[in-house]
């Protein structure tokens, strides 16, 4: 059986399953086996974690241990309850026509942070106007419509990452500013901030930064100094505000101190911070890496949930799970009918009733006709009966998105 302990009742011979950190975003330390030695303990507890799971078929048990499914539903009647108020975001057009629009600012995004990366790294100066060009389009599109960019924010490789993280974690910020409706300077600063945070990676290591395997703890170390030098870069560029400094510098701050580059705490990080904090771990656990398989956004969000209030700010999560909606786009959902669903679209009056791309009829176990379906619509009788994981069912969603 899989239990969930906290860290302080971890013992040698237990069997960790799941270090329970991927909220360290470019942590790649190994997370499964027996524990052989107190040294590993007191390594697990300088990289700040709360708890572990720990599997008791395998391994020693502990009186202070909790079974993992009474923590998976303690995760889903709180994802349950934030699901059950208002989004609170609206939209002006439809997500069909502004799809171009956002395919075009997508595309202009990944090409405009790609080229200022090539030039910092040679030396070049951040030619700064285009990027406020840029952040200026992002947010008109999420205010017309955020389900087109948030679908193509579901589309990605896993080996081009780090380029498509930036430009995601912008898309989330821009949605998320926008929901908690921070005045149009603040939410720039925060989308330009969201865009340039890894910025300071042109300086770490090639075989550090695409190394497939485990980092030692000497070259994790190097791999966190990015913040840090995002941070140096963008103070020294011309044009760049304190807000969009800021956010870029505390998007690996915890709550609890356990975060880097400064070790900040509680009110010590800015709420920009904290906002793009939850952003960069979300965006960061659904993606899929090299060494990473990502969670599906349901589960992604659960973890938000669980690693709230140590790591995490509790009640901005729960705002962002009323932005990106219960379930986010790009989840597959099993609807009542025995139809699988991928789901499209937000609703912008009732979360748990999005539109989704039905392309399977698990009763009959075969492919359908593909079909969008908005479930708000008066006479629709089908209802999500919760999120599934793509892999259960060999679903690839990236094809049902656009």
């Amino acid at each position: 059986m899989i239990k969930r302990i906290p860290v302080s009742a971890l013992r040698v011979g237990m069997y960790i399953t799941d270090l329970n950190n991927d909220w360290i975003p470019h942590n790649t330390q190994r997370r499964r086996g027996v524990i052989k030695k107190e040294e590993t303990i007191e390594k697990i507890r300088r990289m700040g974690v709360d708890h572990v799971y720990i599997d008791v078929s395998r391994g020693l048990d502990s009186q202070d241990s909790e079974p993992a499914h009474e923590v998976e539903h303690r995760n889903e009647k709180a994802l349950q309850s934030a699901g059950e108020q208002k989004p609170g975001v609206f939209r002006q057009v439809t997500v069909a026509e502004e799809m171009l629009f956002a395919q075009q600012v997508h595309t202009q995004a990944q090409g405009l942070v790609s080229n200022l990366m090539q030039s910092v790294k040679i030396g070049g100066a951040i030619d700064i106007a285009p990027i406020h060009q840029l952040a200026d389009e992002l947010q008109s599109s999420v205010f017309r419509n955020a389900n087109a960019l948030s679908c193509l924010g579901r589309i990605r490789e896993k080996d081009n990452y780090l380029l498509e993280h930036s430009v995601n974690l912008s898309v989330l910020m821009s949605l998320f500013g926008n929901f908690r409706k921070l005045p149009p300077d603040v939410l720039h600063q925060t989308i330009v901030g969201a865009l340039l945070h890894d910025i300071g990676k042109i300086l770490t290591p090639d075989e550090i930064l695409h190394k497939p395997g485990r980092l030692t703890s000497e070259e994790f170390e190097v791999m966190k100094a990015h913040a840090r030098h995002s941070r140096d870069i963008l103070k020294s560029t011309e044009g760049i505000g304190e807000l969009t400094i800021i956010t870029a510098a505390e998007h690996h701050e915890r709550l609890d101190g356990s975060g880097y580059p400064e070790g900040l705490r509680g009110d010590e990080i800015s709420i920009y911070g904290r906002m793009v904090a939850i952003t960069d771990v979300y965006d960061a656990i659904t993606s899929d890496r090299v060494y990473h398989k990502g969670l599906t956004p349901t589960q992604g969000l659960k973890k938000l949930l669980e690693w709230s209030g140590s790591h995490l700010d509790p009640a901005l999560v729960r705002e962002f799970i009323r932005c990106v909606g219960l379930y986010p786009i790009g989840s597959l959902v099993l609807l009542e009918s025995g139809r699988l669903g991928v789901v499209v679209e937000t609703n912008d009056e009732d979360q748990r009733l999005p539109v989704v791309r039905v392309m399977y009829n698990t009763r009959f176990r075969m492919p359908i006709t593909v079909d969008t379906l908005d479930l708000a619509r008066p006479g629709t009788q089908d209802r999500i009966l919760r999120a599934v994981d793509p892999a259960e069912y060999k679903v690839d969603v990236r094809k049902f998105l656009v």
